[in-house]
C-alpha cells in the first residue's frame, strides 16, 4: 500500500513539474495555451500565433466580406480607398454586388466549376493554409528522388483518392504532375509521337471532341505529329495504311458526358477530367496505359492549375517528365501545398463528404433542367442512361457537367444564335467539330449563374408553348 502511495505521489509530482514548465513557456515566450487534443484525455500545448497572426487575421477579414452573396472578395482583389473590392458574379454589380441587371444574359459558356464553392466554405478551417515567406524557396524537394520537383505526400494522396473512388488503377504506375491537364495533354502527344519528322504521328479524336486537342497540336506545329480530325473518319480513309496514330479518348466526353472507349485500340490518351462520382457513375476503375486527371473538376479549384498523369510505360513516363522539366522546371511548390491540403479534406470519410455534396448539387441541377426541357419540342438535350456506380453502390443516372442542347427545328441551324436571342450564352457546336445545331451549356458555374440560366430557359420554352411561366 505504501509503495502504491509513493508511486502516485511520484506521478503527481512529475505531472506538476511538466505543467509548470509549460506554463513558464507560456508566460515567458509569448503566449500559448494548454488545450484538449484529438484523443481522449490528451492535453497538448498550442503556441500562440506570432508571424502568422496578421496573415490569418487578414484572410479572415477578407473572407468575411459577404458581397451580398453575389460575389467574393479575395486577398489579391483590387483595393479602392483602402477597402477590398468585391468581384461580382455575372449580372451583378455595385460596391457590394447587390445590384442585379434585369435584362442580363445567362452566361453558360465556360466550365468554371464554382458550384463546389459552398463545400469549401463549409470546410473553411480544414482547407485553409498559412505559409511563411520562406516556404519552399528551392526548385526541388529534399527527398533526393529522380522527380524531386514533385511532392511525395501529394502523390500519396492522389493514389489514395483513386483507390477510394475506384476510378483508376495507380498500382505499379508512374505519376507526373502538370500545370492543369492542359499541359499534360501536349506532353502526352510529345511522349507518344514517333519523333520522326519524315513520318509524323497522326493525332485524332472522336467528334464531338474537346477543342484543345486540335488547338494545341496546331499551335506547337511540331514536325513529329499532326492533327487529323475525327477518329472514325480517319479510320475509314486509312484502313489499309500502317501509319502511326495517337488517339484522344475523352471519358466522360466533353461536351456530351458520354463514357467513351478507344476506336482504334492503339496508342491512346484517356482524358478523364470528368471521371468522378459527381459527374458520372463509376462502373469500374480505368486501367489504361495513359490517363490524365485534373484538380479543377475534382475539387473545383480550376485556378490552382494542377493536373496529373497516370502512366504505365516507363519510357513514356520519362518523356513526359522531361517535357515538364524543360517547359517549367516542375510545378509550383505553393500549388502543391494547397493541393495537399485540399486532397486531405477530399479523402475524409472515404471521400463520401465531398462527393455526396457534389453529386447532390449536380443531381438537383439536372432534375430542374430536365423538367424544363421535357416541356419543349423545339429543344432537346442528350439522353442519359442509368449505370451502376461502385462508389455510391447504387444504379443512377449520370449528371454531366454540361447540357448538350440541340435545336430541333429544321430552319434553326444556328442554335447559339437562337439561344442568344433568348438571352442565353452557350458554346457553339462547331467548337467541337459538329454542326451549329448544337450548343453546350455549362451547369457547373455558381448558383446565381445556374438560377439565371434556368430562368432564361423557362422563359424561352414558355414562349414556345404560347404562355409564360416563371420558376
Amino acid at each position: 500500500m505504501g509503495k502504491t502511495k509513493k508511486y502516485c505521489y511520484g506521478i503527481c509530482l512529475f505531472s506538476s513539474v511538466v505543467i509548470n514548465i509549460l506554463f513558464s513557456i507560456n508566460l515567458y515566450l509569448g503566449g500559448g495555451a494548454l488545450q484538449r487534443g484529438e484523443k481522449k484525455h490528451e492535453i497538448v500545448y498550442r503556441p500562440s500565433l506570432t508571424w502568422s497572426e496578421k496573415a490569418a487575421a487578414d484572410a479572415e477579414a477578407v473572407a468575411a466580406i459577404s458581397c451580398s452573396g453575389h460575389g467574393r472578395a479575395y486577398l489579391d482583389s483590387l483595393i479602392s480607398d483602402g477597402q477590398t473590392v468585391c468581384e461580382c458574379y455575372t449580372c451583378y454589380g455595385g460596391i457590394d454586388c447587390s445590384e442585379f441587371s434585369p435584362g442580363c444574359s445567362a452566361d453558360a459558356d465556360s466550365g468554371d466549376p464554382i458550384f463546389l464553392e459552398p463545400f469549401w466554405m463549409q470546410n473553411a478551417e480544414k482547407s485553409a493554409i498559412v505559409v511563411s515567406g520562406w516556404h519552399r524557396m528551392s526548385y526541388s524537394y529534399a527527398d533526393y528522388t529522380s522527380m524531386s520537383s514533385m511532392s511525395l505526400e501529394v502523390e500519396k494522396y492522389i493514389r489514395k483518392i483513386h483507390s477510394l473512388v475506384g476510378n483508376a488503377i495507380t498500382e505499379d504506375r508512374y505519376l507526373v504532375f502538370g500545370i492543369g491537364s492542359s499541359q499534360l495533354l501536349s506532353a502526352a502527344v510529345y511522349a507518344l509521337s514517333s519523333q520522326n519528322s519524315s513520318s509524323p504521328s497522326n493525332v485524332v479524336a472522336t467528334i464531338p471532341y474537346y477543342p484543345m486537342y486540335e488547338a494545341q497540336t496546331l499551335f506547337f506545329n511540331s514536325e513529329d505529329f499532326q492533327f487529323k480530325g475525327d477518329t472514325t473518319s480517319w479510320k475509314l480513309n486509312n484502313a489499309t495504311n500502317n501509319m502511326d496514330v495517337i488517339e484522344f479518348v475523352t471519358s466522360p466526353n466533353n461536351p456530351d458526358g458520354e463514357l467513351k472507349t478507344s476506336v482504334l485500340g492503339g496508342k491512346t490518351i484517356y482524358d478523364h477530367a470528368y471521371f468522378w462520382p459527381h459527374f458520372t457513375p463509376i462502373p469500374a476503375p480505368s486501367d489504361h496505359d495513359f490517363m490524365i486527371f485534373t484538380l479543377s473538376k475534382l475539387t473545383g479549384h480550376a485556378g490552382a492549375r494542377f493536373g496529373w498523369a497516370v502512366i504505365k510505360d516507363k519510357d513514356a513516363y520519362e518523356k513526359v517528365s522531361r517535357y515538364i522539366t524543360v517547359a517549367d522546371l516542375g510545378i509550383s511548390k505553393d500549388t502543391q501545398l494547397r493541393v495537399l491540403k485540399l486532397l486531405k479534406v477530399a479523402v475524409e470519410g472515404d471521400g463520401k463528404q465531398l462527393f455526396k455534396f457534389a453529386y447532390d448539387k449536380m443531381r438537383q441541377r439536372w432534375d430542374r433542367l430536365t423538367s424544363v426541357f421535357s416541356k419543349s419540342t423545339r429543344f432537346s438535350i442528350q439522353k442519359r442512361d442509368p449505370l451502376h456506380c461502385n462508389f455510391f453502390n447504387e444504379t443512377r443516372l449520370p449528371s454531366p457537367a454540361y447540357a448538350w442542347v440541340k435545336c430541333e427545328r429544321e430552319e434553326e441551324d444556328d442554335c447559339r444564335a437562337v439561344l442568344e436571342a433568348g438571352k442565353i450564352i452557350g458554346r457553339t457546336g462547331s467548337t467541337y467539330n459538329v454542326k451549329d445545331r448544337y450548343v453546350r451549356l455549362s451547369l457547373i458555374k455558381s448558383q446565381d449563374d445556374f438560377d439565371l440560366l434556368m430562368l432564361r430557359l423557362t422563359e424561352l420554352v414558355s414562349l414556345e408553348n404560347g404562355n409564360f411561366e416563371s420558376i
